[in-house]
C-alpha cells in the first residue's frame, strides 16, 4: 500500500512525537507542534485512514494513535533519517576502546558498556566466531617428556590451548622446527578452511617428523571440528526498567530471564550476523518473551570476514536513528581496531 504524502508526514509526526514523549498522539498535538498546513479535523481523517490500514492503533480509551508494528516498519525502511554521531562522542568513544584493545574479552565488555550508555538501552554484544578468524600464529611448547601444549592465536586475539599426549617425547629445538613448519602451512588460513584434506597433505609434507607431528596435527583437526560458542556480554540490562512499557512486573521478569538465556541471545545474533545493520520490531521477533522489544543488530569484521555482531535491545519506541547511527561507528570502529590489531 502506497501512502500519499500527507498521510506520511502525519504518521511520520506520530512516531517521532510518540518516541520522545510516550504519550499517545493526538490530532491537535500535531496541528500544533509540526505546521503541516492543514486543521485537525483533516488530521483526524488522515489518522483514521492510518488507523484502518494498521499503521497506528489507539490504546485503550486515550483519544490519541501510538504507532504499531507496521507503522514502525514503514519508518525504519523509508522515513528514518540517518544521523552522524557528534565529533564529541567519537573522540570518547575511540578513546573508551582504545584503551583495552589488547585483550579481546575486555573489548567486547567495553564495547557492551559503551553501547548501553549512550543509548540507555540493553546492549548485546558477542566475541568473534574463532571458525571464521585466520590463523595467526601456533606454537607448540614441551610440558614434560610426553606432553606439550599446542597454542593457536587468530587474528582476532582469540587463543586456544590444547594440550597433547605424545608417544615420542619431542625435545624443545624439534618443537620450534614443526612449530615454524605449521606456521608456514596453515598461517592466513581460516578455521573453516583447514579441513581434513589439509591435514592429511600436511602430515605427508612432514616427512621425517611424521611420527611426532601426526598426534599435533590430530589436535589440530581435533580443535577445528570442535564447535566453539562464542561468549555473550550483556550492559544495561536495567535500563529497561526506565520505560512504562516494562512497568508491568510479570513482562520485565520474563524479558530478564530471557536475557540470561546466552545460548538464545547467541542464536538470535547469529542469525542477523550476515546482514550488516538489522531492525527486528515487535511481532516480528521470533522469541515470545521480547514480541514487545525492537532488536537492533551490526556485525563486525576482520578482513572483510564478518566474525561477530553488536546489538541493542529495547522498546518499539526506541529512538532508531540514534541507534543505528551509534551501531554503524561502534561497528566500524571495531572493524579498524581489530584489523589493526590483527596486523601488529
Amino acid at each position: 500500500m502506497i501512502l500519499d504524502d500527507r498521510k506520511i508526514k502525519i504518521l511520520h509526526a506520530i512516531i517521532k512525537d510518540y518516541i520522545l514523549t510516550g504519550e499517545p498522539v493526538g490530532s491537535r498535538t500535531i496541528s500544533k507542534k509540526y505546521e503541516l498546513g492543514v486543521s485537525s479535523a483533516t488530521i483526524r481523517n488522515e489518522m483514521s485512514d492510518l488507523e484502518e490500514w494498521g499503521f497506528i492503533i489507539q490504546p485503550h480509551t486515550s483519544a490519541g494513535r501510538i504507532p504499531s508494528d507496521k507503522g514502525y516498519r514503514l519508518y525504519v525502511d523509508q522515513l528514518m533519517e540517518h544521523l552522524s554521531i557528534n565529533e564529541v562522542n567519537m573522540q570518547i568513544i575511540d578513546q573508551l576502546l582504545q584503551q583495552k584493545v589488547d585483550q579481546i574479552d575486555i573489548l567486547m565488555k567495553e564495547v557492551a558498556k559503551l553501547l548501553s550508555l549512550y543509548t540507555n538501552y540493553t546492549s548485546i554484544v558477542s566475541s568473534p566466531v574463532i571458525h571464521k578468524t585466520k590463523i595467526k600464529h601456533m606454537q607448540l611448547i614441551p610440558l614434560d617428556a610426553h606432553s606439550i601444549i599446542l597454542i593457536i592465536v587468530t587474528d582476532a586475539n582469540l587463543v586456544t590451548n590444547n594440550v597433547i599426549k605424545m608417544d615420542i617425547p619431542a625435545d624443545q629445538n624439534t618443537l620450534n622446527k614443526l612449530s615454524a613448519m605449521l606456521n608456514d602451512s596453515l598461517n592466513g588460513l581460516t578455521m573453516e578452511q583447514i579441513n581434513l584434506p589439509v591435514i592429511q597433505e600436511l602430515k605427508v609434507k612432514m616427512g621425517i617428523y611424521g611420527e611426532i607431528v601426526n598426534p599435533i596435527l590430530d589436535a589440530v583437526a581435533k580443535t577445528i571440528q570442535t564447535k566453539i560458542t562464542p561468549e555473550v556480554y550483556l550492559s544495561g540490562t536495567m535500563n529497561m526498567l526506565d520505560f512504562p512499557e516494562f512497568s508491568d512486573i510479570v513482562k520485565a521478569k520474563q524479558l530478564f530471564h530471557t536475557l540470561e538465556e546466552k545460548d538464545l541471545l547467541m542464536s538470535i545474533l547469529t542469525k542477523n550476523a550476515s546482514k550488516g545493520i538489522n531492525i527486528t520490531i515487535g511481532e516480528e521477533n521470533e522469541i515470545e518473551e521480547i514480541k514487545n522489544c525492537s532488536l537492533i543488530t551490526a556485525s563486525y569484521e576482520i578482513g572483510g570476514r564478518k566474525v561477530g555482531t553488536i546489538g541493542i535491545i529495547g522498546p518499539t519506541r526506541m529512538e532508531y536513528e540514534k541507534v543505528v547511527s551509534i551501531l554503524s561507528y561502534i561497528s566500524s570502529n571495531m572493524d579498524k581496531l581489530l584489523n589493526n590489531n590483527s596486523d601488529g
